[in-house]
């Protein structure tokens, strides 16, 4: 059950892009983004790809800078962050990307990817108990057996996103963004994939923001929407609500395209 504390809150966010030769053949903006995410929620971004789902959550977790709007985290402006609290956010608020393969190093062993969190954020922990905390972090994702000692190109696309989320877990983080993150992966494994982020929901009490163009997920997982187009939110409110009764013809059209 969602709680009333406040996590997230967008006000008239605005962020500008300019049409870059070879990458990118248009310019794109973001215009008046309002979002808020209260403790215990699951709100889904939802829009088809170039909406700006992504844009607004690399200003989430601050991989992005805004250039207009403010961002509160738990009451408090961003921009007024010092470096201290800066790195303490990056644990707050943690993110798992799209791809499984290029978020995780290719140099790095499983033990080392899901360790360098806890080296960072939680470095009062002993070498054995870190070894522990890895052990189970991957036990709660679906792998329990797995070689510590194995890199990410010996596992399957479904298996590198269970250690990316492993390694976001790691630090207890009170926001996890997910930026579509079962887009890239076989429909079988989706499925997989989903079922774990319903019972760490379940289990955990998470507090997250879910990015996806897929509107069954969303229905399956998430408390509230808002629903994107060329960077600007069209509609908001209770997931059910929208996604049944969608106001927007942009809403609607997404639906018809799925049924």
């Amino acid at each position: 059950m969602a709680g009333t504390e406040t996590m997230i809150e967008l006000r008239g966010v605005a962020k500008t892009f300019a049409k870059r030769a070879l990458v990118q053949n248009r310019s794109f903006a973001l215009r008046d983004i309002d979002v808020t995410v209260n403790r215990g929620e699951v709100v889904g971004l939802l829009g088809e790809s170039g909406s700006g789902k992504s844009t607004v959550a690399n200003i989430m977790t601050m991989l992005t800078r805004y250039d207009d709007g403010t961002y509160r985290f738990k009451g408090r402006d961003v921009g007024g962050f010092s470096r201290r609290e800066r790195f303490a956010f990056k644990s707050d608020v943690q993110i798992v990307f799209q791809d499984p393969y290029g978020s995780l190093n290719p140099r790095a062993t499983v033990r080392t990817i899901v360790n360098e969190a806890l080296i960072l954020h939680q470095p009062s922990l002993t070498s054995a108990q870190k070894l522990d905390r890895v052990r189970a972090l991957l036990e709660e994702v679906g792998l329990a057996n797995v070689e510590l000692g194995k890199f990410p190109h010996e596992f399957s696309g479904g298996q590198r996103q269970r250690i990316a989320i492993a390694r976001a877990l790691a630090v207890e983080p009170e926001v996890l963004v997910c930026d579509e993150p079962l887009s890239s992966l076989d429909v079988s494994i989706q499925a997989q994939v989903l079922e774990l982020f319903r019972r760490l929901i379940s289990e955990r009490g998470l507090t997250m923001v879910f990015i996806t163009h897929d509107l069954n997920v969303a229905r399956l997982l998430c408390d509230r929407v808002y629903v994107m187009n060329e960077g600007r939110v069209v509609e908001q409110g209770d997931a059910d609500d929208i996604l049944s009764n969608p106001r927007d013809d942009y809403t609607r059209r997404l639906l018809e395209a799925v049924y």
